[in-house]
């Protein structure tokens, strides 16, 4: 975006919101009153892949606690089913019919080679930037007085695009700029920007052992350097630095469990291997960076729990900070289960009973797990089944921080129509009355040409331009298209449709 542009307009609207202006005192403890936020945003997670969202296999014991403080929400959906576009609906606050991002665009197979060790990699890497004319969150927390940290998978912007944490208000990060990259959990560089550390840009952070040994293969059990360690490891360093002193926002993108399925064969694998004793396995894919693995439930079962216990952590870091109830500990997925790399998510019925996958904009592709955690403001053991989407957040994030009317204060005037989508649920979160309800939700998916609209119980998916009407109250599955007796219904969701949809140069999807 253009930071002069909010900058100035930020400066304006700050200076007329009272005759008066603030002493820097006082602005500095208006700032520490503020929340502290971390947001989990883990990787191909299934509505059903969690133990208190009746998972039967897989052990979840942080995450089932964080449900009993908290709030865990039935009716939450990602802004996408696939990666890119739904962690850019998340950042931007806009559904996939208005947002730039709307697919798993990439920008590595013609940047040309380099070698780590003898394995050859990509010159650049990374998928389509963010609109810099449109602000994202952590824009937003900065402009009010927060330090910022992302640690994990980014997929906003190529490495050099006008689009990378350094220049879209992130202090610092650590992870995987491409999720192309992160299709190896032992590879070859990972990413990092830190101001602290004095980088002016993001850079490259050679994983030495770990280039020594073949990308594919046999060899490649020989590497030791486990990312989704390492991501969680920079977090956890970075999260024991705040003091309370300063608002922190911490935005924590786990590529767990997203294949490929391998991981340290520690006590947390060795105890499925044990559980799953008829196992299968997976021979592997070169071209998509997944390994041959044996074990697979048992190493896609490890990955949830070893997510489980990176949440513990962050949970007992701000316990012994005193932190605790004065954050917001937020955890969701980017979208519905995959069968990449060897996952099973019928074995597991990772889909909670709903139909769908990732890449699908059936409920399976889209609702997700949402959790939400704040000591004394959000009651604990509450069941929420408030109908959400992932471009509620950035509104949510406004409310709760104190940000008013975050519309009009972020809209770009250059823009014919800056587009934010919406609605906070704050006051579902706060046990306050007023919560304001979608009319619908929408999405749209050009790999798959599929558009999806939720309106009330009333769901249609159109794939290929064809409608399919379900009505999830009685019939969750999605099993029965009952729009050949509903065309009244049909017709008022295409015109959400004709409505929301903007033509995007880069993402078409067929029109009912």
């Amino acid at each position: 975006m253009d930071t002069k542009l909010l900058v100035t307009t930020t400066g304006l609207l700050l200076a007329g919101a009272s005759c008066a202006p603030k002493q820097p005192e006082a602005e500095k403890a208006a700032e520490v009153a503020k929340p502290n936020i971390i947001f989990i945003l883990c990787d191909d997670l299934g509505y059903g892949d969690l133990a208190c969202y009746g998972q039967p296999y897989i052990k979840t014991p942080n995450l089932d606690r964080l449900a009993a403080e908290g709030m865990l929400f039935t009716q939450a959906y990602a802004g996408s089913p696939v990666s890119a576009p739904s962690r850019a609906s998340l950042m931007t606050g806009q559904h996939s019919g208005h947002g730039k991002v709307r697919g798993n665009r990439e920008y590595w197979a013609d940047s040309g080679e380099v070698r780590y060790g003898k394995n050859k990699d990509y010159a650049v890497v990374g998928q389509m930037p963010y609109d810099t004319a449109h602000v994202i969150i952590p824009e937003i927390m900065k402009a009010n007085g927060y330090t910022t940290g992302m640690f994990g998978k980014w997929a906003g912007g190529y490495e050099g695009s006008e689009s990378t944490p350094d220049k879209r208000g992130i202090d610092e990060y650590y992870g995987y700029i491409c999720q192309f990259q992160a299709h190896l959990y032992y590879p070859n560089f990972l990413n990092r920007y830190s101001k602290s550390m004095g980088d002016t840009a993001v850079v490259r952070i050679p994983m030495e052992q770990n280039m020594q040994h073949a990308m594919y293969g046999d060899d490649y059990r020989n590497r030791t350097q486990y990312s989704a360690d390492l991501i969680h490891q920079e977090a956890m360093k970075w999260l024991d630095k705040q003091d309370g002193k300063q608002p922190f926002y911490g935005f924590f993108t786990y590529t767990l469990p997203h294949a490929e399925l391998v991981q340290p064969e520690d006590s947390i694998v060795k105890y499925y291997m044990a559980k799953f004793k008829a196992d299968l396995s997976y021979p592997g894919s070169e071209g998509s960076r997944y390994n041959p693995v044996m074990h697979t439930h048992a190493q896609f079962a490890a990955m949830i729990t070893r997510l489980d216990k990176y949440v513990g952590d962050i949970m007992q870091a701000l316990d012994k900070k005193g932190l605790a109830e004065h954050t917001i500990l937020m955890f969701s997925s980017d979208n519905g289960p995959h069968e990449e790399g060897g996952a099973d998510p019928e074995f597991f019925g990772r889909d909670g009973k709903l139909r769908g996958l990732k890449r699908q904009c059936y409920e399976g592709g889209i609702r997700v797990p949402f959790i939400v955690r704040w000591p004394g403001k959000v009651k604990a053991g509450t069941v929420s089944d408030h109908i959400c989407a992932f471009y509620d957040i950035m509104p949510t994030f406004c409310d709760l921080i104190g940000e008013k009317d975050y519309v009009k204060k972020y809209s770009n005037p250059r823009l014919a129509t800056d587009y934010f989508d919406g609605i906070s649920f704050a006051p579902t979160l706060l046990g306050e009355s007023g919560q304001q309800e979608h009319e619908f939700l929408y999405w749209e998916f050009e790999e798959t040409d599929q558009i999806g609209v939720r309106m009330g119980d009333w769901k249609m998916v159109v794939v290929k331009g064809e409608p399919r009407l379900y009505n999830l109250a009685e019939d969750l599955h999605e099993d029965h298209d009952i729009a050949a007796q509903h065309p009244d219904i049909v017709a008022q969701m295409k015109s959400v449709i004709t409505t929301q949809h903007v033509e995007s140069p880069d993402f078409k999807v067929t029109l009912p």
